[in-house]
């Protein structure tokens, strides 16, 4: 490819690029140095897997890497511990320092699912941050100003309601500034969410006597709901690693509407071919469908293969289309006391709702079948006997239930 066509792949799903005079620039130097522009994306392990919304930006990684760039997958395991307070309107809580390196593991192992390990430096935080001490705390804080920070929005929001905002706080933004100082980063990908914070990592650099980075910052990908960001948290969420059958039902779940995002930010399709998709279908000349399975085959192919794309494809036929059940499904054994059964413990207890109130307002809503009968009641009792069992939760969620009956004496 010339620097063009690299720009036009770079800019595929991209919001805002700051500046795209300044990426074509570090491009053209690159390639005539015959140095590779370092390449920086930051994760902070506040979840235990990735999912497809961080994936975004992780596609984004790839392009670069795929072209020559040197990628650099950052974990904040120091940064993790204050909590990012991008969007939130109070003080997030802090990880502890084990649940961060936990977490920070799992990410370290499902990024190869798309990165290339052989290109790809892994690093964390803590490795520049925890030897600044407290002499380096100061002179980073020196560098920027409390007035500059207040222009933050979730900052003067709260500030102006009488919401607590702590001084480690404003550590956050610096600190991730600092990051970009460490790796002399050329190029920084981030959410639109993520704005504030990847300026201030411009002007870091530039009191470090750096040439700023570059920001290319990707849009938010709506989970599920097609309301909500992708979050773990808020149960709207594709898992990279969920087995492939459930990660084609879920994509399925979503709308009409949300596919095209998903099409633009996930599938390798050349935005001119997703915009003649999506004519096609508008005309009434492929089905939606069949569009929206196409997506969901590519996803899953992307992260495990072709052959388990097609069989996921299959398995969802069978099941939704001509309403049978699924050939393969998760065994859970439930143990008991001898008798019944209520219903939501048991949704609790394999997993399936995350709290009561949540397995009492899918029953309610008729979401929860038990071999095969809907069932309404909130208050409805299982009894507890020797036979396996299928339920179904939602639309795409089955699994295979025994008791196990502990008797007391």
């Amino acid at each position: 490819m010339d620097i063009r066509e690299e720009m036009e792949l770079l800019a595929k799903g991209v919001e805002e690029i700051i500046d795209e005079g300044e990426l074509l620039r570090k491009l053209e130097r690159s390639r005539r140095d015959g140095k590779p522009l370092v390449i920086k994306a930051g994760f902070d392990p506040t979840a235990p897997d990735l999912h497809l919304g961080h994936t975004v930006l992780i596609q984004k990684l790839k392009q670069f890497q795929d072209i020559g760039h040197k990628v650099v997958f950052l974990i904040g395991d120091f940064t993790g511990m204050i909590g990012d307070p991008t969007g939130q309107s109070e003080t997030r809580k802090a990880l502890t320092p084990q649940e961060v390196q936990e977490n920070a593991q799992t990410y370290k192992e499902q990024v190869f699912k798309i990165l290339d390990p052989e290109k790809t430096v892994v690093s964390f935080n803590s490795q520049w941050l925890s030897p600044l001490g407290a002499e380096g705390m100061i002179k980073l804080a020196a560098k920027y100003t409390v007035a500059r920070m207040l222009e933050r929005d979730d900052f003067k929001g709260r500030y102006r309601e009488g919401v607590p905002v702590y001084i480690h706080e404003f550590l956050y933004p610096l600190l991730q500034g600092y990051d970009s100082v460490a790796l002399k980063a050329d190029v920084e990908v981030g959410g639109t969410d993520q704005r504030f914070n990847l300026l201030v990592a411009r002007d870091i650099q530039r009191e470090y006597g750096q040439e700023p980075e570059v920001v290319m910052m990707l849009p938010i990908l709506e989970g599920l709901d097609g309301v909500h960001k992708m979050s773990k948290s808020l149960g709207n969420y594709v898992g990279i690693t969920e087995p492939p059958q459930e990660m084609f039902g879920k994509l399925m779940s979503i709308s009409d509407e949300l596919m095209w995002k998903y099409y633009e930010l996930l599938s390798s399709l050349p935005p001119v071919e997703t915009q003649a998709l999506k004519e096609r279908v508008m005309e009434g000349g492929l089905h939606p469908k069949r569009a929206k399975m196409d997506l969901a085959k590519e996803i899953v192919a992307c992260f495990y293969s072709q052959e388990a794309a097609q069989k996921a494809e299959e398995e969802f036929e069978r099941v939704f289309k001509e309403r049978k059940l699924p050939t393969e499904m998760p065994e859970f054994t439930v143990i008991s006391q001898g008798g019944k059964i209520w219903l939501a413990r048991i949704l609790t207890a394999i997993r399936f709702a995350r709290s009561t109130s949540e397995a009492i307002r899918a029953i309610q809503q008729g979401g929860v079948r038990w071999d095969g009968k809907r069932i309404t009641d909130r208050d409805a009792e299982i009894p507890c006997d020797d036979k396996e069992h299928v339920l179904k939760y939602g639309k795409k969620r089955f699994a295979q239930v025994r008791f196990d009956v502990r008797r007391g004496g």
